[in-house]
């Protein structure tokens, strides 16, 4: 297998694309299914679709700061390139780990629901029942293959199951609005009555679930790089992403209401998952119902695979910066794909699915449940990282950007963000559906908190033991030093092995360059050097800085 350090291939993937992708991995329909309908269990009637309404609405504002960072630092890094701009290296790292472990708490709680959608229809086509371990199995080898193939072909593979998938739930919910209860649609289905009389806790509660349906959609800012066009693509695919997924979680949660009726519709959602199901069924025929069990099936597979790879892209990313062992960094020639942090993530999501069965765990619904809240509460804490990294960022370097983009949506995403994260982390316990004094509880937030420390420790490491790597954190592979000019009639320093460095001043042409000590003015921020008064401004230079 011949590999290279030449990186992603760009041109590959448009806006449409990385859109449907970003709407793939947050598995909508996986969110219809489980916690729709125990959201209308609780009576919260037309507060379900409002919520997702409201939390599309701070996503749109997340994506205003995001896509203007993505303008500056188009980078397979997402996240973790945009928070080290905005909040430093070490918060970079720490938003790099933040997103590897939600992903992977996700997928895994993916592979967990695998088996249960897949039963209906193995009974009912060939007569059999697998166990968990057996889909999930089918499932990793699937993913572990697409994994590994161009971009472009794992894009569209992803893309038609979400196009299939929205379609199928468009048909479902029209159904449902086209032969409502009771003959007639009424403005009960959407009208809150009585706003002044709400549970704010129920409120708080649904507002953070809602928030947390949204989780995958950071993902989309990982395919900068290979875009069409890398500064806009990604962008723009967010920006599309958000609304489709409003849309369609919002439209189809109030379809749901019209078809029970809004008087009848908790008692209704009592089915829990079989809700989608049986509604259709009472309206279509039972090949549109297997149709809608196939698309569960198939979206569950689309969003582990489109998680997949945006783990996969943030292991190449630290891996060309040399974070992480430098092979992650590697791209197959030919197709162009990073290999070697596909194989590396399918190792390690193979590892704990066999773990898991050696250990005789049977996951269900409610292990499902757990592991997708877990990293969906980090994947919520790394986007408001990003929001006030952009925030940060972009008012430090003022640009070509708007105050809107620059200042008023950053603002309003962080602080929105951060009232959904404290409504989350608050209402824990019933969004585990648990105690308030079971362990789990305690859990989740404290490996929040070690996934925090463990970013900021190998920051703090690679600063202690390889400067010029964590020099490099941020930049795309391409780690920059500038070092003060020595003064008159000093020693050359002695030349020291590493990645290319920038030597300023008027240091002989032919004296090698010298690797700063950590101490040393300029060592690990050399964008507060003035090219004007270095002379040098390598690839990436944002404004005045070297970025």
């Amino acid at each position: 297998m011949e590999t290279s350090e030449a990186g992603l291939a760009s041109g590959r993937v448009g806006a449409a694309s990385i859109a449907f992708v970003g709407v793939a991995a947050t598995a909508p329909i996986v969110t219809l299914v489980t916690v729709v309908p125990a959201a209308l269990a609780t009576g919260a009637g037309p507060l379900v679709p409002w919520s997702f309404a409201v939390a599309g609405l701070v996503l749109l504002f997340f994506c205003a700061g995001q896509a203007a960072m993505i303008r500056r630092f188009p980078s397979a890094g997402a996240a973790y390139t945009q928070v080290a701009h905005g909040l430093g290296r070490p918060g970079g790292v720490v938003a790099a780990w933040l997103a590897i472990a939600g992903y992977q708490a996700i997928q895994f709680g993916l592979y967990a629901l695998a088996g249960l959608a897949a039963a209906p229809l193995l009974s009912s086509f060939l007569g059999l029942t697998a166990p968990w371990w057996a889909v999930a199995a089918a499932c990793w080898a699937i993913v572990a293959l697409c994994g590994t193939m161009r971009i472009e072909v794992t894009a569209a593979l992803i893309g038609l199951v979400a196009v299939a998938q929205t379609a199928v739930l468009a048909g479902v919910g029209a159904a449902g609005v086209l032969q409502p209860a009771d003959g007639r649609v009424t403005a009960d289905t959407i009208r809150v009555a009585g706003p002044a009389l709400l549970d704010r806790p129920a409120l708080g509660l649904l507002l953070a679930v809602a928030a947390l349906a949204f989780a995958g959609l950071e993902s989309s800012a990982g395919y900068a790089e290979e875009g069409f066009q890398p500064r806009r693509s990604a962008g723009f695919g967010g920006y599309w992403a958000v609304l489709l997924l409003t849309l369609l979680l919002g439209g189809f949660a109030w379809s749901m209401i019209v078809a029970a009726g809004p008087d009848r519709v908790a008692t209704a959602a009592a089915r829990g998952p079989e809700l989608l199901f049986d509604l259709a069924a009472e309206r279509l025929s039972p090949w549109a119902v297997t149709l809608s069990r196939v698309m569960l099936l198939a979206g569950v597979l689309a969003a582990i695979l489109a998680l997949h790879t945006a783990i996969t892209r943030y292991l190449y990313a630290l891996g060309r910066e040399r974070v992480l062992p430098g092979v992650l960094g590697r791209t197959r020639r030919r197709t162009a794909a990073p290999r070697a942090a596909s194989v590396t993530q399918s190792l390690i999501a193979g590892a704990a699915l066999a773990g898991a069965h050696a250990a005789g765990a049977g996951p269900g619904p409610r292990t499902a449940r757990w592991l997708i809240t877990g990293g969906s509460l980090s994947i919520l804490t790394l986007l408001l990282l990003v929001s006030v990294a952009a925030l940060l960022r972009l008012n430090r370097v003022p640009g070509p950007e708007g105050p809107w983009s620059r200042f008023l949506a950053p603002v309003l995403s962080t602080v929105s963000l951060g009232a959904l994260a404290v409504l989350a982390f608050r209402d824990l316990p019933a969004l585990l559906a648990l105690p308030p004094g079971y362990p789990l509880v305690k859990v989740i937030p404290a490996a929040l908190a070690a996934s925090v420390l463990l970013g900021v420790g190998h920051a703090l490491l690679l600063r202690r033991l390889r400067p010029v790597i964590y020099a490099g954190i941020g930049l795309a592979g391409t780690p920059v030093v500038i070092t003060p000019p020595p003064p008159p009639h000093a020693e050359p320093a002695p030349a020291a092995p590493g990645p290319a460095s920038v030597a300023a001043g008027s240091a002989s042409a032919a004296e090698p360059p010298k690797i700063p000590r950590q101490r040393d003015p300029g060592a690990h921020r050399p964008e507060r050097v003035d090219r004007n008064q270095t002379g040098i401004a390598p690839a990436g230079v944002e404004g005045s800085e070297i970025g």
